[in-house]
């Protein structure tokens, strides 16, 4: 499934992609599908594909088009401190983008079929933690994994406010599919080879709406155990923080929130995200306008680029963005390994 929008050449380009084939509508969900590099969830070898809309299997380990990540990131409509259910998880790319939403004080958990996935999916998370720098941009909400089928969930188990389903979901699991919502929940699900949302109104009422075309593999069906019964999932628990992890929360985001003020005030106003200074300026060349004085501002900065890199032989790079963030916490008068705990034991 998938192929609705071009190919880009990376991530910023596939997003441009799909905003303009209107799959992405909200800042919301833009600023999380710009803040996850699609690449750095496939196997190195198989990264040129990354950034085309299609689906990609290797294996166990599965990606479904960016055009339907899309539509289910605005489809289940997340905010901060909510609780979501990704139901066959796979490599934890889809939980991840929703983790930025629901900040450190949401619920993120997921179920995969396959032990192998859920070991590379937290493979995925602990680089992203560790070396992407979008993770200071943002309050996350860790997503935690536990092995099993879906259809093995308890029913006197937990609800949740937003729940994802990755696989076809049958007719006859519908119902099973739909309690596990509160009431005010969200549940997303292909149906029927329909993309549908589901909200759920009040204890017996539901709202139905059908959003495009799809073609997923169907669920698998659980496998009894030798006693004849089916085996039971635990969800994931609900891990109640530490008075030391909500210190940490607390002052990285004094710091950042602080931070993203001076920034919007150095640059008079606007909003504290940006994109980078080689997304600006493919914007301004894909821009089309009809003042000529425009396109000869462009042309010459083009030229004087060309005359710059005759001179030094060399292409011209845009600087790396500093990490705001990093630098306050490595900047305040506190022991070291505190520091280090601040920033997650982060790698520059």
């Amino acid at each position: 499934m998938g192929g609705a929008v071009s190919a880009g050449e990376d991530n910023d380009d596939l997003i441009d992609n799909l905003k303009e084939a209107y799959y992405i509508r909200s800042d919301l969900v833009e600023k999380a599908f710009r803040a996850i590099d699609r690449a750095d969830y496939y196997l190195d070898e198989y990264r040129d594909n990354a950034y085309k809309d299609l689906a990609w299997r290797h294996g166990n380990i599965h990606l479904s088009a960016p055009c339907i990540y899309s539509e289910v990131m605005e489809a289940l409509d997340l905010h901060p401190g909510l609780s979501f259910l990704n139901l066959g998880s796979g490599t934890g790319y889809l939980s991840t983008m929703v983790g930025l939403i629901l900040g450190p004080f949401g619920v993120n958990h997921g179920i995969e079929l396959h032990a192998d996935v859920i070991d590379y999916a937290y493979q995925k998370l602990d680089s992203f933690i560790k070396t992407s720098d979008s993770f200071d941009k943002f309050e996350f909400c860790e997503p935690s994994f536990v092995a099993g089928n879906c259809l093995d969930i308890p029913l006197e188990s937990r609800q949740y406010d937003r729940v994802y389903c990755g696989a076809g979901v049958q007719k006859e699991h519908e119902d099973y599919m739909r309690n596990l919502l509160k009431i005010g929940g969200i549940l997303v699900m292909p149906l029927e080879e329909k993309l549908t949302k589901i909200t759920r109104t009040g204890t017996s009422t539901w709202e139905t709406k059908k959003i495009l075309s799809v073609s997923f593999a169907p669920l698998v069906l659980p496998k009894h155990g030798p006693n004849g019964k089916p085996k039971i999932v635990p969800l994931p628990r609900y891990e109640v923080r530490t008075l030391q992890e909500l210190a940490r929360i607390c002052i990285r985001h004094t710091l950042r929130v602080t931070t993203d003020e001076k920034e919007s005030q150095s640059r008079g106003r606007g909003s504290s995200f940006s994109y980078g200074p080689r997304f600006k300026r493919r914007r301004v060349h894909r821009r089309q306008c009809s003042i000529q004085v425009v396109d000869e501002v462009v042309d010459e900065e083009e030229e004087q680029e060309e005359e710059e890199e005759k001179e030094t032989g060399e292409l011209l790079r845009p600087q790396p963005a500093v990490n705001l963030l990093r630098e306050r916490i490595l900047g305040l008068p506190l022991p070291e390994p505190l520091k280090m705990y601040l920033l997650f034991y982060r790698e520059k």
